[in-house]
């Protein structure tokens, strides 16, 4: 059993790690920021707070959204808020990649940001810890709102994400298009090809998680 919790804390975290990497490819492609990231970039702009630490405030933000809307929260849910933005903040410390001026270069490096986004996702839902607050918050209100396609109400979110970001002064342009529609796109992709039905996940809140763990410290 704890070997388990190890694996599943390890997918979880390398599936994060990758969604960062993903985002931070985003950033320095230079032709459009997805929604979430021009809301925290905006944000990041106005206050001079870095961007890994504004995902990391509006995380536990939308968290607070998601309890009063009594959507289920794991432990996966709360390392999610604090590694993605932490991680994107290590990488522009690194300074792994520079900002790309050529528009053609910054195309491939944002779809290939894609591609990293949608395997981090694939690593860290299936770890089956608890789906990150963004998600949460759109299956809290797809419940609420069930007359609404699920599609629209995700729409609904990330368009004032996006409104927000860009107000704030955060760079749209045609990756920001790239970056709505094909992310979806991208994301279905890989997930056939890895036969995963992110259905099919039963994430465990932290009372569970909290639970098995004390389970397995009691046997040792």
């Amino acid at each position: 059993m704890m070997m388990n919790y190890l694996k599943k804390l390890s997918r979880l975290i390398l599936g994060l790690f990758l969604f960062a990497f993903g985002s931070y490819l985003s950033i320095q492609a230079n032709v459009g920021l997805a929604p979430w990231d021009a809301f925290s970039m905006g944000f990041s702009m106005i206050s001079g707070i870095s961007f890994g630490n504004i995902v990391v405030l509006a995380g536990f933000v939308i968290l607070g959204f998601d309890l009063l809307l009594k959507e289920k929260v794991g432990i996966g849910t709360l390392i999610n808020i604090i590694l993605i933005g932490k991680f994107v903040d290590m990488l522009q410390w690194i300074d792994v990649f520079p900002m790309i001026t050529n528009f053609g270069v910054g195309i491939v490096m944002l779809i290939l940001g894609q591609f990293s986004i949608a395997f981090g996702s694939y690593l860290y839902i299936g770890a089956a810890l608890g789906c990150g607050p963004r998600d949460a918050l759109m299956v809290a209100l797809g419940k609420r709102l069930d007359t609404l396609p699920i599609g629209l109400i995700r729409g609904i979110i990330e368009g004032s994400a996006l409104l927000i970001g860009w107000v704030l002064g955060a760079k749209v342009g045609i990756g920001t298009v790239i970056a709505m529609f094909g992310i979806s796109i991208i994301i279905q992709f890989v997930f056939k090809i890895l036969k995963f039905d992110v259905k099919s996940v039963k994430h465990e809140d932290v009372a569970q998680t909290t639970k098995e763990f004390l389970t397995i410290l009691n046997k040792h």
